[in-house]
């Protein structure tokens, strides 16, 4: 049994990672931290873990690193920057760490700090970090102290990039032209949980909008993933567009791209499903079957259908996940496993909840 701490439990994803980690059989969740709701019960704030879990919101002020360095992973469910004020004395001290927001994601100072406004406060721990994404990353987690857990967004582009990446690798010939269009759909819960105008119910209900119309601070992290985690030996021009509609929590990626002439030879239906044989949590459809978000909610499951048109020469990659579960909390525990030896599902079995 390992002991672990979540920082930040209020928000959307600390609620998860109290409901995911309650039913491991391998966790105790010995520290909740919460300077807002100090001495409270965490089901007197969220009614649906009475009965699961009676932990106590903490507030350790001075003696909060003694407490976590007591811990033998802790997980940060905090804003971004809060996570690599302490990560250096925790990992120094033995501590895994896990990092639900994004200090540890880029590895680029500059593109860190142009998107977060803020100065890393970590560098050279930074550079120790592994990027938390399971299915492409499993050696290096297995080893790791401190992981970067992926922003949603990213966890469906890269995925979804994954196979095509792979084999225009291993060919050394260009399958797909340099553009990637992705087109992609959250729901409002990816934008956390706090009070926001553009939150209200009467502001996001019964309507559809785009953001991050100019640039969003995902770009970067698919980049990323693509040029240095894929790997790609060909330079990928990536447009990303992300759009809130009005569900709670879900999220959809169309990833459109456009063939060469070797590219349209490939049956990429097989490539998709060779690829991803045997991962527990990627579930490549049936040819002509079509995603949807409801079949993946509370689950740690990512769905990816194709539709490869020759005729055309294009190729559109679809990508369901859960942005609260595979998208945050449940990639975090899957980390978890990998990094403590368990059997990489413990956990997060759960089937998708319908309706």
């Amino acid at each position: 049994m390992i002991s672990a701490a979540i920082v930040g439990g209020t928000g959307y994803t600390g609620i998860e990672l109290i409901r995911l980690l309650s039913a491991h059989p391998n966790v105790s969740i010995d520290l909740l931290t919460s300077r807002s709701e100090a001495g409270t019960r965490a089901d007197e704030i969220f009614p649906s873990l009475r009965g699961i879990s009676d932990i106590v919101f903490s507030d350790l002020g001075e003696n909060t690193l003694a407490a976590l360095k007591k811990c033998d992973v802790v997980f940060f469910a905090t804003p971004h920057g809060v996570a690599m004020q302490q990560a250096e004395a925790l990992t120094e001290s033995g501590v895994k760490v896990v990092d639900l927001a994004a200090d540890f994601r880029l590895q680029s100072l500059a593109e860190f700090e142009k998107w977060y406004k803020q100065s890393h406060a970590c560098p050279d721990l930074l550079k120790s970090a592994v990027y938390g994404l399971p299915e492409i990353n499993r050696d290096k987690l297995a080893d790791a102290m401190l992981v970067g857990n992926p922003g949603c967004y990213p966890t469906t582009a890269i995925l979804g990039l994954k196979p095509i990446i792979a084999l225009q690798n291993q060919q050394n010939e260009r399958l797909i032209e340099s553009r990637i269009v992705i087109d992609a759909k959250s729901g409002v819960s990816g934008a956390g949980r706090q009070a926001s105008l553009a939150l209200n119910y009467a502001e996001a209900t019964d309507n559809f909008k785009a953001y991050g119309v100019t640039g969003h601070r995902h770009l970067p992290e698919i980049e990323q993933g693509v040029a240095q985690l894929l790997e790609s030996q060909f330079t990928q021009r990536i447009r990303f567009l992300p759009h809130l509609i009005p569900m709670i929590r879900g999220m959809f990626s169309s990833i459109h791209l456009e063939l060469t002439q070797a590219g349209a030879a490939i049956d990429w239906q097989q490539e998709f499903e060779s690829s991803y044989i045997g991962e527990a949590f990627i579930d490549v459809l049936p040819m002509g079957i079509y995603p949807d978000t409801r079949s993946v909610r509370a689950s740690n499951r990512l769905r990816i259908a194709i539709y490869q048109d020759n005729d055309r020469h294009e190729l559109t990659v679809l990508v369901v996940q859960d942005n609260l579960v595979k998208g945050a909390a449940g990639q975090a525990v899957q980390n978890m496993n990998v990094m403590f030896g368990f059997e990489e599902s413990m956990g997060l079995n759960a089937a998708p909840i319908v309706p």
